[in-house]
């Protein structure tokens, strides 16, 4: 599908329904209605689409193919069929559009994506699908850290020569090269407690704990490496007149050197195991994590080879290293060639403000197909 074939008319007509329905990660029942509309495409275009259970928590994933029973894959295309957005946004928030952008829950992240896939290879020249064995591969809790489907995101990976993800290109129409590492805790403080003015040497301050977490591993951001530690929310005590017994706090982690981070698990696990105060016992989960993936001589040439792809269609490609997560950390994390952001430009995700460009769809289309192509000629 070349640009000067594209129908915007059409292209939001098949979106709307992919945006207005609630699909949070915590809405599974909204992902797996989803799954069930990217099943009816692809199958009514003969791919074969396997549906993977992770239980009740989250919703389906899907594994898409044009060669059902291929043991390895030329490229896996990846999509996220999850959003931020809780139960009930669609009623007051739904897909609308002006003459330049869309808005709506998800639109640019991803559901434009997921199109753009099933619309790129849907219009693969038949040469190009006989020579190329492809995995479409869409998951449901992305936006929590992949932490249901991660390990079968890359079981599929390990078994691709390349990989393209499509979430959204960035607001200045860059494509992703690479992505930090990040890492959510939640961190609770358990002490004692006692009355703050009549006997306060029998408690045992549980936000003082945490206060001392806050102040030492503050120390350790630094901006020149890319490591930085954010405590993002704060949870504790009962009254000033009370030694808190309790106290919670949520840390979220972003670097570049997997290195560095292991380094710095090891030392949060130290200081659960070792309160500064006696009475003390802290209790620590991690709720997600993603490494850090940069960019391999492999990854370098697949990024020169969409550039050739782009310059073909008078569209200049520019990269950026960003600091959000998506699932391309977790393939380029394995040394697998990966690119992201192959989705219609994009901003202001996770808000109420979420858009996406209408004039660059087309384009980013046919960037995306094109690839695929060109792929296909190197193979």
């Amino acid at each position: 599908m070349t640009a000067k074939e594209f129908n915007l008319e059409a292209y939001l007509e098949a979106l709307k329904p992919l945006v207005n329905i609630d699909c949070g990660t915590n809405t599974p029942a909204g992902v797996a209605r989803i799954a069930d509309m990217m099943t009816e495409k692809y199958e009514n275009i003969g791919w074969q689409v396997t549906r993977e259970d992770f239980g009740e928590q989250v919703g389906p994933g899907l594994l898409v193919t044009n060669k059902p029973g291929a043991e390895q894959f030329d490229i896996m295309l990846i999509g996220h069929m999850d959003t931020v957005f809780p139960e009930g946004t669609v009623a007051e928030w739904s897909l609308t559009h002006d003459d330049e952008k869309a808005y709506g829950p998800g639109c640019a992240d991803m559901k434009s994506g997921l199109l753009n896939v099933f619309l790129a290879v849907s219009s693969l020249p038949e040469d190009v699908l006989d020579r190329l064995n492809i995995a479409v591969v869409m998951n449901p809790d992305e936006e929590t850290g992949s932490t249901f489907s991660g390990e079968w995101l890359k079981a599929i990976a390990k078994k691709s020569k390349c990989v393209l993800v499509a979430e959204a290109a960035r607001a200045d129409g860059s494509l992703v090269k690479a992505r930090k590492g990040m890492a959510h805790y939640v961190v609770e403080f358990n002490g004692k407690a006692a009355h703050a003015g009549n006997e306060p040497e029998k408690g045992v301050s549980a936000i003082t704990e945490l206060a001392h977490w806050i102040s030492t591993l503050n120390q350790e951001t630094n901006f020149e490496t890319g490591t930085t530690l954010n405590f993002g929310t704060v949870k504790g005590g009962t009254g000033s007149n009370v030694v808190p017994d309790f106290a919670s706090t949520d840390l979220d982690i972003r670097f570049w050197d997997n290195d560095a981070y292991a380094a710095l698990e090891q030392k949060i696990a130290d200081m659960v195991a070792n309160p500064s105060l006696e009475g003390i016992s802290i209790n620590m989960i991690r709720k997600a994590y993603k490494p850090a993936f940069t960019p391999n001589e492999d990854s370098e040439k697949l990024m020169a080879l969409i550039e050739a792809t782009g310059k073909d269609i008078d569209l200049p490609i520019t990269w950026q290293a960003v600091g959000g997560g998506s699932d391309a950390n977790l393939t380029g994390s394995l040394g697998i060639p990966t690119v992201d952001g192959l989705g219609p430009i994009g901003g202001a995700m996770h808000s109420r403000n979420e858009f996406m460009v209408l004039g660059s769809i087309a384009k980013r289309l046919e960037l995306l197909r094109n690839v695929i192509i060109n792929i296909a000629e190197k193979a």
